[in-house]
């Protein structure tokens, strides 16, 4: 099974939250669209949106364990790495994309073709698909 057997199924909207914002605006972006992680976007003049990173729920409880309620003042790019944004892309096969989780420690990929992001793949969503398909998912845990 591949990565975009499952983007067929899921919402073409991809929640996005620029570098420049604050951690407490992409608290409520990930509250109000009841999701648990945002692709971090650099908004460009020469190269247009460019994914750079993920930001997750993981990253707020960083920002507010080390710095207090002060933490909701950070900015997105404090906390994210954008040396090297892990990502996949649409013909990638789910064991490939859950290797990429475990050995990197996350659970949110964000798929890029051809340098458009075209959706984001969670470790949910390879469970259930592969509960869906009859493969017993429960080997596919990420730490």
């Amino acid at each position: 099974m591949q990565v975009q057997d499952i983007l067929r199924k899921k919402t073409s909207r991809i929640a996005t939250v620029r570098m420049n914002e604050s951690v407490g605006i992409a608290a409520q972006l990930l509250r109000a669209g009841n999701i648990s992680a945002l692709v971090v976007k650099d908004v460009c003049r020469t190269e247009g949106n460019v994914a750079v990173g993920m930001f997750s729920e993981r990253d707020v409880v960083r920002a507010i364990a080390s710095h207090g309620a002060a933490g909701v003042e950070l900015k997105v790019s404090s906390l994210i790495s954008v040396q090297e944004l892990i990502s996949c892309r649409s013909t990638d096969t789910l064991e490939h994309v859950r290797h990429l989780m475990n050995k990197n420690h996350i659970r949110h990929v964000p798929v890029i073709d051809d340098h458009t992001l075209i959706g984001v793949i969670s470790i949910r969503d390879i469970s259930t698909a592969l509960e869906e398909d009859g493969i017993g998912a429960t080997q596919f845990a990420v730490a």
